[in-house]
């Protein structure tokens, strides 16, 4: 009798899975960001792609550390909600479960930074 062990890399690969956003959460996002350039508050974002979380960092400059994220963490999901943004100095600004509302904390101020 042989004994197995499960494999830490689940898909047939081998490779670790990758957790992404996937066309419509992206769309979402870049839309957001696409009118804070033209508003001229953001100038360049990151994406990183791990094994448990997808993160869409936004910067003022491309130089400085993200003055925001926005992360996917498919292990929360049914607990407190996969989506979060979180702030420069790590405070998560708001979490849920439908992107479109966890963004729009980001909206606000984007609104009052226009006015």
């Amino acid at each position: 009798m042989t004994v197995q062990t499960p494999s830490p890399y689940p898909n047939p690969s081998g490779a670790p899975e990758q957790i992404a956003f996937d066309r419509s959460e992206l769309g979402v996002i870049l839309s957001l960001y696409g009118r804070a350039v033209a508003a001229g508050e953001w100038r360049d974002y990151g994406m990183s792609f791990l094994r448990d979380v997808a993160v869409f960092s936004i910067f003022r400059r491309a130089a400085e550390v993200p003055i925001y994220r926005i992360e996917k963490r498919p292990a929360l999901r049914a607990k407190q909600g996969q989506y979060a943004v979180i702030g420069q100095q790590g405070q998560v600004l708001r979490r849920g479960h439908d992107l479109r509302q966890v963004l729009r904390v980001l909206e606000r101020k984007l609104i009052r930074a226009v006015e």
